[in-house]
């Protein structure tokens, strides 16, 4: 088996090779011309697919899981089917969309409701297995902290400009760059009412935000105190809640979605 580490390849000829079975991680492919190629059983996560075209496919069986802008299928942009679909499926959806701060404080709110009835689906398990991994994917409580470090990255490092917003258990994405500071233990094991005390506390962070706010100051001007972020000149609040919306919302999807996985 070979090892291609920290190799720069670019422009190769890979013809009639069997790559079956390799791993790809932080391998750049963009302008690469694959023609005739077996696809079959392939995973991709974390992938950036901008332009992406593909002509004369055949996809008896594909799912894609992530956010979708505009996605043609045989000269039909499906993206706005799919959205309307999601959006009757879970009429909830639609509220992560706020304009103004009555629907900030809706759309937190239907997140503290939505939550708990996960967690209580979580409580019905051993407490050993909210740790387990469902197709690779973070256990339960790496999810929970996970969404501990987006609430301290945008919330608490750009909209309160806090230099230091970590708690040890907080969880960056997988490929998120090592900075000093800021916790990152893969190996941690808290409890279930560890990481929900820290998510109380975060959740009252986010509150005390709204309670200050008008809807004027949604559209504040705000830039990152911490190292993530620092080159985003175009951030508002209201863009920063979105985002913690959204990871919330999606998390929760993913934490349902496995969740069931254990049970069963």
């Amino acid at each position: 088996m070979s090892d291609f580490t920290e190799q720069d390849l670019g422009g190769s000829t890979l013809q009639r090779v069997d790559l079956s079975g390799s791993t790809f991680r932080e391998v750049r492919l963009a302008g690469a011309d694959l023609r005739d190629v077996d696809l079959s059983e392939v995973r991709l996560r974390a992938a950036w697919l901008k332009g992406v075209r593909m002509t004369g496919v055949e996809a008896p069986d594909m799912e894609i899981h992530g956010e979708v802008g505009r996605l043609v299928v045989n000269g039909v942009d499906v993206a706005p089917l799919v959205e309307a679909e999601l959006d009757r499926r879970m009429p909830e959806r639609a509220l992560m969309r706020p304009t103004d701060l009555a629907g900030f404080r809706t759309a937190f709110s239907t997140l503290d409701r939505l939550w708990a009835g996960t967690v209580g689906s979580a409580r019905a398990l051993p407490a050993d297995r909210l740790h387990e991994h469902v197709d690779g994917e973070w256990s339960f409580i790496e999810t929970l902290r996970h969404l501990g470090f987006a609430h301290a990255c945008w919330v608490g490092g750009v909209v309160l400009g806090d230099l230091s917003p970590w708690h040890p258990l907080d969880l960056p994405w997988d490929e998120a760059p090592a900075v000093a500071g800021v916790p990152w233990d893969r190996d941690v094991r808290p409890s279930l009412d560890d990481v929900l005390d820290l998510r109380a506390r975060r959740r009252a962070t986010v509150q005390a935000v709204l309670d200050g706010l008008t809807d004027e100051g949604l559209e504040r001007r705000v830039t990152s105190a911490t190292p993530f972020l620092g080159d985003a000149d175009d951030l508002t609040v209201a863009a920063c809640l979105k985002v913690v919306l959204n990871e919330e919302w999606e998390h929760r999807l993913y934490a349902e979605r496995d969740l069931a996985a254990l049970a069963g």
